[in-house]
């Protein structure tokens, strides 16, 4: 450990090194760079991208780009970049994370790298965590990149197609990372390759990187379509599941939020629905409604991972408790949450296209990113993204106070000192900004406040609307502020002259986040550029982390303890806290990583698929495309027909025979022989007159052709997701002993494909043999013989 941490530290001298010598070079060019006109200014970032075309290497025009770009600030924003912000700039531009505390000015830092990258002329996208954000930024950014002769958009999704095509074709983009994502989707989707979107996925800079790769890496973007949903089952399903006990009918592991059903529930279900072997596949519809009914009851809280709105489910953001504006849940559980709180049912929706975060932006060439908290998650960040972070040194030195926590026994106790250390701070003038974990706990601390008369401004995903003016006024003096899991990440706390005399901003932590990262992030929202500021968390042994991760400890931690009032002083208690979250981050770490490994074997299939989509999408001719089906499709009719099992005298010929006939549309004569081989052999002439007949159709209607083999694919791939969402939703219940569920999710995931593959294969050759011309209604392909 220590000998990795040494490595460590001098890897990052080595870097910073390096990074001040450049930096040397950038301020020996600020002279030159004053002199210069705007004209100037603009004309030399054409000859940047002169070089970078002619094969000058990135490094070698960096220090002038960057000279250029803190010129450009200084006359259109009046911002002259601080020599730390340039490192950050560097760090950047390698394909790094640039580790800087609040108020660093972060946003200016990202000018640096995007304008060096976007020389190259294959666009660059600028990731922020909301829409507001990526709007701020290209204005106030975009006034540096215009000034020097770049275009700038911006990526929402109220944009038209035309819109959404002009903000790609700028040099830099601005957007939300899962807008990028869909329409990543969107375009593997298309009919022809002109209605595409992106260009190739060269660099993508993304701010408050740790929240978008780690946090939401769990949160699948799914394009979707309705489905039938059976409403009458999923109201029975309900009711029986809302009888259910724990430990008796079903189990809930709250460290992973999983859950199982015991023997008694599944008998339960089988008697009441009258079927025998639940997990049949003949009764997965059962299965499917009864397990997502379990996790809407037991593993979804109202007001911590949804509200109720306007008769509608809201989902929110456990992240920044923002909601979730326009996502649902997929696989029928939006569906199942629906018909617990008794709101108006929905349709279900089938999947047609996914994709994870982290997959998405593993398919740029070079990404980079921006933090304030990302040394501790630097091992999976170099594991999953080969991305090192580089800690980038504060502009001022930080003198904002971090105190111990203050431990209670009760909730109760934890509540009353929060709203006396309220009281305090607020006699004084000193503003106080409370983080709280959940709409549910803000709304606690809320009431304690108003029994106490104290004034406040709540920020949760209920007044979100009113997310910046909060934040933005949260260091006036005198401000209290309850805010849900950093909402209004992204907008500096700039204190007034007052509140900077009472000592800054006071922070308030409710409870420990299940990563001390996000503990760091709330803690971070004081002492920005060396503002003084103090931060402090109370803790009970009722919190939610004691709780679910250290129930033993607790236990016996709880028998030490004297139940009397005060704060809690035994050094094991104090330890426990901190077991229960280092043990919460490597349940979700390894939750993450499976998770990776999962979504790897999607992604593999996902990108041969796109493959085949994009050669059929971009081929002048399909006849080379298609040319070996008909030999894959007859040779695998062989296989299945003429297998081991039987000796060739009981080969069912008639079948084969059948099946050939309604494949190529044309009589088939099969002669009994005496090996699988020798019965290729002997269709090879159906083969090649089946070739041909593709080809002549193929010759006279590519067009129409073209359409249904796109449709016809993405059917299959339609097909196949459902079949991989509920193998993967399965993979944990089914007890294979000693195997691995990764390995097996790989195994049987890739003979689902290679059934999908083969079938739209045979879609094909048949189609083609017949022709058939294709329309679509309600998502279905239809076929008329020509």
């Amino acid at each position: 450990m220590f000998q990795r941490v040494k490595q460590l530290l001098d890897e990052q001298s080595r870097r910073m090194r390096r990074y001040e010598k450049i930096v040397l070079s950038i301020n020996s060019l600020e002279a030159e760079m004053q002199q210069k006109t705007d004209d100037e200014l603009c004309r030399l970032t054409v000859s940047l991208k002169e070089r970078l075309q002619t094969g000058e290497s990135v490094e070698a025009i960096t220090a002038t780009a960057f000279a250029l770009v803190r010129e450009a600030s200084k006359r259109t924003l009046g911002f002259r970049h601080y020599d730390v912000q340039l490192i950050g700039g560097l760090s950047l531009l390698e394909g790094h994370i640039a580790e800087m505390a609040t108020g660093e000015g972060k946003t200016l830092v990202a000018s640096l790298a995007s304008f060096t990258q976007s020389l190259y002329g294959q666009g660059v996208h600028v990731i922020t965590v909301n829409e507001y954000l990526a709007r701020r930024d290209a204005e106030q950014i975009g006034q540096i990149h215009r000034f020097l002769g770049l275009t700038v958009g911006i990526n929402h999704s109220d944009l038209s197609f035309d819109e959404k095509r002009a903000a790609y074709a700028a040099d830099i983009t601005y957007g939300v990372g899962t807008e990028f994502g869909f329409d990543y989707l969107r375009d593997h989707l298309v009919m022809r390759k002109e209605d595409r979107l992106q260009r190739p996925l060269r660099f993508a800079l993304i701010d408050e990187v740790d929240s978008i790769l780690i946090d939401e890496a769990k949160t699948p973007l799914i394009m979707a379509e309705r489905d039938t949903v059976h409403e009458a089952l999923q109201q029975l399903v309900r009711r029986v599941i809302e009888a259910f006990q724990p430990e008796e009918d079903y189990t809930f592991d709250d460290e992973i939020k999983a859950v199982a059903l015991t023997d008694q529930g599944i008998e339960t279900i089988e008697r009441t629905f009258g079927v025998d072997q639940l997990f049949a596949a003949e009764h997965a519809v059962l299965f499917h409604y009864v397990i997502q009914a379990l996790r809407a009851h037991v593993v979804l809280t109202r007001d911590i991972d949804y509200i109720v709105k306007d008769d509608k489910i809201a989902l929110v953001d456990l992240f920044t408790g923002r909601l979730m504006e326009g996502r649902s849940l997929s696989d029928g559980l939006h569906q199942a949450l629906e018909a617990k709180e008794n709101v108006t049912v929905t349709e279900e929706n089938r999947t047609t296209a996914q994709i994870t975060i982290q997959h998405y932006f593993r398919l740029y060439r070079h990404v980079s990113g921006m933090t304030g908290t990302a040394s501790t998650s630097r091992d999976e960040f170099l594991k999953t993204y080969r991305m090192d972070v580089v800690s980038i040194p504060p502009n001022r030195p930080k003198i904002r106070i971090d105190e111990p926590d203050v431990l209670f026994l009760t909730r109760q106790e934890k509540y009353q000192a929060i709203a006396q250390a309220t009281r305090l701070a607020h006699q004084t003038g000193q503003p106080v900004l409370i983080g709280t974990t959940s709409i549910e706990q803000s709304l606690k601390v809320a009431h304690v406040l108003e029994r106490e008369q104290l004034p406040y401004e709540i920020l949760n995903a209920k007044t979100v609307d009113q997310e910046i003016r909060i934040i933005e006024s949260a260091g006036q003096a005198g401000r209290i502020t309850i805010a849900t899991n950093m909402a209004g990440r992204g907008t500096d706390i700039v204190l007034d002259a007052s509140a900077k005399q009472q000592g800054g901003l006071l922070v308030i932590g409710t409870e420990r986040h299940e990563s001390v990262r996000i503990d760091n992030q709330l803690r971070g929202r004081a002492g920005r550029q060396g503002d003084p500021g103090l931060t402090r968390f109370y803790l009970s042994l009722e919190d939610e982390l004691p709780r679910r991760f250290a129930k033993d400890r607790l236990t016996r931690v709880q028998k030490k303890l004297p139940d009397v009032a005060g704060p809690v002083t035994l050094k094991e208690a104090r330890q426990l806290m901190c077991y229960a979250q280092e043990t919460c981050e490597s349940v979700s770490r390894s939750v993450r990583d499976e998770l990776v490994q999962l979504e790897d074997v999607i992604s593999e299939q996902r990108l041969a698929i796109y493959r085949l989509r994009n050669q059929i999408v971009e081929s002048e001719s399909l006849e080379g495309f298609v040319q070996s089906f008909a030999a894959r499709v007859i040779h695998a009719l062989v296989d299945e027909h003429l297998h081991d099992a039987l000796v060739p005298e009981e080969w069912p010929l008639a079948l084969l025979t059948s099946e050939l006939e309604q494949l190529v549309q044309q009589p088939v004569l099969l002669e009994r022989v005496e090996s699988r081989e020798e019965m290729k052999q002997r269709l090879t002439p159906l083969i090649a007159e089946t070739e041909t007949t593709m080809a002549d159709h193929l010759a006279s209607h590519e067009e129409t052709a073209r359409r249904f083999m796109l449709l016809a694919l993405d059917e299959q791939w339609t097909g196949h997701l459902t079949a991989m969402n509920s193998l993967k939703e399965g993979i944990h219940l089914r007890g294979y002993a000693q195997e691995q569920p990764v390995r097996i999710f790989e195994q049987e995931g890739m003979d689902y494909f290679t059934y999908a593959i083969s079938t739209f294969e045979k879609q094909i050759v048949s189609s083609l043999c017949r022709f058939e011309s294709v329309t679509t209604e309600g998502g279905m392909l239809h076929a008329t013989v020509d």
